[in-house]
């Protein structure tokens, strides 16, 4: 059986938004939704757990400029439905987007302007738990046994207590959470729920679904039948499932497109960072940005990834550096800006979907949730160095085709200098990576190569061809691409 997925989704570079904390605008006068006398925390003091920043949909249409000239094809907005928490993973209404936020109506009206910039949208589906506030679930707390739709969560005994911590939950809640009740989805009606909800959205016109923790959800057959229904509606949709390992079970082409690909973000880190990662800031289990690897180690790992999915679907994962679930990698580097040009060059040069979270690219930091969800900062604060870098880097992926889905060689990878080649027909660039803290001198063979690039796209180097190959000298924590 052929495997198909998205075509644009292999083309695209992602920004991932959280949307409290993005960017803030007033709502227009004849909005339906409207919040005068709301009182949020201050838009620029620390993030705390609970608080609400008041960022909103309407903010974020004021920022599709800023997104399109940065050369964003694509954005992925963590939930957005009417929820009682600031990061809203806990759903109260799957079919109404928070009024904080703007409501349907400013949903729409990003649709409306993302698509007019030839631009996708895809949305945050948390389908494993839902919340206390969730109707049905509400339902339970006020009738107990009685209740029509007991059987729409995983309820052990009587009574349901689901803010008393003295008292036994009484019911399966993700991770013990008695804020999110667990779904039976075993249950038709919750399957067909869901599967509703998936395909209203898409009727409504987005790109396609991040699902939350899919893992969690093991009834046979539920993943294969909502990629079906999905895929009725528009077989461009993109499934992209948070699975932090290794996911073939998921990604043989019956279920999702694609996985956050924190299988190359460990490694990357782990390569461009080495002794800088900041050991407290990397707790999560399948995520290792340590030890430090050196160009060895770290062209293996590359190899068994590339090794572990068909093409097709390596060419539709989302590959990232970090995300609402990380710390920042800046700060994870304790502050090294080298680190992140390093890691950011590797994210834009391989094979899949980049994406960018939301405030990397200007440099902001930001530790362990909640810091790692600061609000976007002023622009007298952001990184201009940066900022160029990025932008520099998306554009020669957008340039370049090879970039995006030519084959991906190792020419080179010894001591701390990896030097691959991106190649698609007579297209061909070099990129070589310096992680190291001293000047390197190395030839890269000719035979491993089918032309012979000379021009200096980024970054900076001494080089020259000679008959048997490719004389690079490069500087100390320096990266570089070399094309035609």
């Amino acid at each position: 059986m052929s495997i198909q997925t998205p075509n644009w989704v292999k083309n695209a570079v992602f920004y991932q938004i959280f949307p409290d904390r993005f960017a803030k605008a007033d709502f227009p006068k004849n909005a339906d939704y409207q919040f005068q006398q709301v009182e949020f925390e201050p838009w620029y003091d620390p993030p705390t757990l609970q608080g609400y920043k008041g960022g909103n949909l309407w903010g974020v249409i004021e920022k599709l400029d800023y997104l399109q000239e940065l050369g964003i094809t694509a954005l992925y907005l963590t939930p957005i439905f009417q929820s009682a928490c600031n990061h809203r993973y806990h759903t109260h209404d799957y079919y109404r987007v928070d009024p904080m936020l703007g409501g349907n109506e400013a949903f729409q009206a990003l649709l409306k302007a993302v698509h007019q910039r030839n631009m996708k949208l895809v949305l945050d589906g948390v389908f494993n738990h839902a919340s206390r506030g969730f109707f049905f679930f509400n339902d339970i707390l006020e009738n107990g046994p009685y209740s029509p739709w007991v059987d729409w969560f995983k309820i052990y005994d009587w009574p349901v207590s689901a803010y008393n911590g003295d008292l036994p939950a009484n019911y399966a809640s993700w991770v013990d959470n008695r804020a999110l009740p667990q779904f039976n989805h075993e249950n038709p009606d919750v399957r067909e729920y869901i599967m509703r909800v998936g395909e209203y959205w898409l009727q409504q016109g987005i790109d396609g679904w991040r699902l939350d923790v899919p893992f969690e959800i093991d009834v046979p057959g539920f993943w294969e039948e909502f990629r079906e229904r999905v895929k009725k509606v528009n077989p461009e949709a993109y499934i992209v499932g948070e699975i932090w390992g290794d996911a073939r079970r998921w990604l043989d082409g019956q279920q999702f497109d694609g996985v956050m690909n924190y299988v190359f973000t460990g490694p990357t880190i782990a390569f461009t960072a080495r002794d800088r990662v900041d050991r407290e800031l990397v707790e999560q289990p399948d995520y290792k940005p340590y030890p430090a690897l050196n160009a060895t180690e770290y062209g293996s790992h590359i190899e068994e990834l590339l090794a572990l999915y068909p093409w097709e679907i390596t060419l539709t994962q989302l590959n990232l550096l970090a995300s609402h679930d990380t710390a920042r990698l800046l700060s994870i580097a304790q502050r090294d800006r080298a680190s992140v040009k390093l890691a950011t060059l590797l994210l834009l040069t391989f094979p899949g979907a980049p994406c960018i979270y939301y405030g990397d690219e200007v440099g902001l930091p930001g530790g362990l949730d909640p810091d790692s969800r600061r609000t976007f900062p002023p622009q007298e604060e952001w990184d201009q160095e940066l900022l160029q870098w990025h932008q520099n880097l998306i554009q020669l992926r957008h340039s370049y085709p090879a970039l995006r889905t030519g084959e991906y060689n190792i020419l080179y990878a010894e001591g701390l200098v990896y030097v691959f080649s991106r190649r698609l027909a007579a297209s061909e660039l070099i990129i070589a990576i310096n992680s190291g803290t001293e000047e390197a001198m190395v030839k890269v063979s000719k035979e491993k190569l089918h032309s012979q690039p000379s021009r200096l796209l980024q970054g900076e180097a001494n080089y020259g061809w000679e008959n048997d190959g490719l004389n690079l000298t490069l500087p100390a924590r320096q990266g570089i691409i070399i094309g035609h």
